[in-house]
């Protein structure tokens, strides 16, 4: 059965976010109060910015784990912070391929908002975590504002938003640094600031029982880290997932990982770890540019792809994610997953115009990729089925990163007799991150009233209640969205069901990436990741 959608345009007029300083919403967390102030367009939400979770990472903290704010904040509590103004974005790294932006930020960037009803439906409200994207690199806390969904759920939904180390300062992971300090620094940020909202969510009236973790992209794909961190344990400090279009960046080899760390000390002029804690913050940013420079023209890494990232340290992250999904080494827990249409589009170079500008490009994505690994890969994506090299190479990487991952993902919940849903959206732009304005805004961009009503209430029903059918806040009708499910038996009527959404159209459908390319790159995976 599907469902025709409306097609209905937002009117809405464009608008800022301000805050009204002389508001007096104050929450007292015990160590320190915080002023808030009430959102001049959604005046039913009280916003909180920039609220320290864990110490600077300063000096000698670099590379460390971070320390809780409680024990090491130095706050009074009986002073009120202000919290009203927007705190400073964590450094920001910019790949090869992107040279449009400046890199920018500050290391004093471990915070995160916090946006309250302002009458809550009770005391102890379900709560949403926002992990944000950019390929490890890039992003803050803003990148997907929560405004439009708490102001859906009618008083029943506390939203989180957080930062973390990004880059060089988040994913340094050589020996060294594991010997003197903490690989993968930006994910233990990720779990730091988890664990504040365990301690302390209770002060805003959230139930620290009733968190949901949320990401798109790389944030997904942190989604996926928390999920499998330590193994994945038994008691993580959230009750349920959403991994959006899921960035399963390539987890980086030691090689790698101790060439990341010698172009730093050589861009430095450092010979130790002791050196880099020692250095400003702007002479480690410009010789993290630098890196992120030299290194891709020297194919250390490739074409959509990013320098630093999570990598397998054997403690944090003890094997790659896909061995993990393989052996149930995964917090258990309710997931949604998604993907849009066309993934690969954004992280594909136009001048592929040739098969052979196309291999030498995947060589650099695919390092230890023998000549069977590209026969069979190029026999499961014919160039007949593409129009053009560079469409072929878009599908290719759109699969291997995002695509095919959020089967692998989808299949291991269904094996172990998970709740897992998942849904393929052919809507919006149809590229990477295509639903993000139909669930965060701005509302002006949203051109289909009816499609964010429908995703909204989904979403909502899942943080509230575990189940994405359970809710219909916004009036919409829509259809019910079953649970993914692996193949049972001959006379099931669809396995591996997702819900398929297009411009005018949603309904159930088999999953398309249960394919022959998946399972191909699935058994892959020492080859293109290790």
């Amino acid at each position: 059965m599907h469902f025709m959608l409306t097609g209905l345009v937002a009117t809405f007029l464009s608008v800022a976010f301000c805050q009204n300083a002389s508001s007096n919403y104050v929450v007292d967390l015990g160590y320190a109060k915080y002023r808030g102030s009430l959102n001049s367009t959604y005046t039913n939400i009280v916003n909180y910015y920039g609220i320290r979770y864990a110490a600077p990472p300063l000096n000698d903290l670099r590379w460390q784990p971070p320390m809780d704010i409680e024990s090491h904040g130095g706050y009074s509590p009986n002073r009120v912070q202000d919290a009203t103004t927007r705190g400073p974005t964590c450094v920001q790294g910019v790949p090869f391929w992107r040279q449009t932006t400046t890199p920018s930020g500050s290391e004093d960037c471990l915070l995160l908002d916090v946006l309250v009803p302002k009458t809550s439906a009770s005391d102890h409200i379900p709560v949403l975590v926002q992990i944000h994207g950019g390929g490890y690199d890039q992003g803050n806390s803003q990148s997907n504002p929560g405004y439009m969904m708490v102001n859906q759920s009618m008083g029943n939904l506390i939203y989180v938003s957080i930062q973390y180390r990004l880059a060089v300062f988040g994913f340094l992971s050589s020996a060294e640094v594991r010997e003197n300090g903490i690989a993968n620094a930006g994910l233990v940020d990720q779990r730091a600031a988890l664990n504040w909202v365990q301690r302390n969510i209770r002060a805003f009236g959230g139930d620290p029982a009733k968190v949901t973790i949320i990401g798109g992209s790389a944030g997904g794909g942190s989604v996926m880290d928390q999920l499998i961190m330590y193994g994945g344990v038994s008691n993580p400090p959230f009750r349920a997932a959403i991994a959006e279009y899921p960035w399963w960046q390539s987890y980086k080899n030691n090689t790698i990982l101790e060439a990341q760390y010698r172009h730093m000390l050589s861009a430095t002029s450092c010979d130790n770890l002791a050196c880099l804690r020692s250095q400003t913050t702007q002479i480690l940013i410009d010789a993290m540019q630098t890196s992120l420079i030299s290194t891709g023209w020297e194919s250390y890494y490739g074409w959509g792809d990013f320098y630093y990232g999570p990598a397998v340290d054997g403690d944090i992250i003890r094997d790659l994610p896909s061995n993990e999904f393989k052996r149930g080494h995964f917090a258990k827990v309710p997931l949604i997953v998604n993907r849009d249409q066309y993934e690969g589009y954004n992280y594909s170079p136009m001048d592929d115009n040739t098969p052979a500008n196309m291999t030498r490009d995947l060589q650099t994505i695919f390092p230890y990729a023998k000549p069977s690994f590209f026969k069979r890969l190029y026999q499961l994506y014919p160039e007949s089925d593409f129009n053009g090299t560079f469409w072929r190479r878009a599908q290719i990487y759109g699969d291997y990163i995002i695509d095919c991952p959020t089967y692998y993902m989808a299949t291991a919940y269904s094996d172990w007799g998970l709740p897992i849903w998942k849904f393929l959206f052919n809507a919006g732009s149809q590229l990477h991150g295509a639903d993000g304005p139909f669930l965060w805004g701005p509302p002006e961009a949203i051109n289909n009233i009816t499609l964010t009503n429908i995703l909204k209430d989904w979403y909502l029903g899942f943080v509230l209640n575990l189940d994405p059918n359970s809710i219909c806040n916004s009036g919409t009708p829509k259809p019910y969205w079953p649970q993914y499910q692996a193949p049972t038996n001959a006379s099931s009527d669809i396995d591996f069901s997702i819900m398929s959404i297009n411009y005018t159209m949603m309904g159930v459908t088999p999953d398309v990436d249960a394919n022959s390319r998946c399972d191909f790159f699935h058994g892959q995976s020492y080859v293109v990741r290790n």
